[in-house]
């Protein structure tokens, strides 16, 4: 199986079932885009029906799906954002040295 298709595996088995947590390290990265929006739109509608989920990514524009946003560097907190768009928090991440390598996790509950 390539990547892609392992990663998809790898998600139906996380989100298969009754769970209250769910915890995503890049989900969406070795997907096409179109796969990627699916994925988080099913990660988002779990979310909304009460599940919480913590989810890490590099990509501002899938931080934006969270209801909080928490950037770490050098593996401390530095900041913390909610319910903003990509361009507040592709600055908020330059603004911490990662202009380029958005570092931060993800929780949406």
């Amino acid at each position: 199986m390539s990547g892609g298709q392992q990663q998809r595996v790898a998600i139906a088995r996380a989100l298969i079932g009754d769970r209250r947590l769910v915890l995503a390290d890049e989900p969406t990265g070795a997907l096409d885009s179109t796969t990627g929006e699916a994925v988080l739109t099913v990660l988002r509608a779990r979310c909304d029906a009460g599940a919480a989920a913590m989810m890490v990514t590099h990509e501002p524009r899938h931080a934006t799906w969270a209801d909080r946003v928490v950037f770490l560097s050098d593996g401390r907190i530095v900041d913390e954002s909610f319910g903003r768009n990509a361009d507040s928090l592709v600055q908020t991440a330059a603004r911490h040295g990662r202009a380029h390598r958005h570092e931060g996790i993800e929780a949406t509950r």
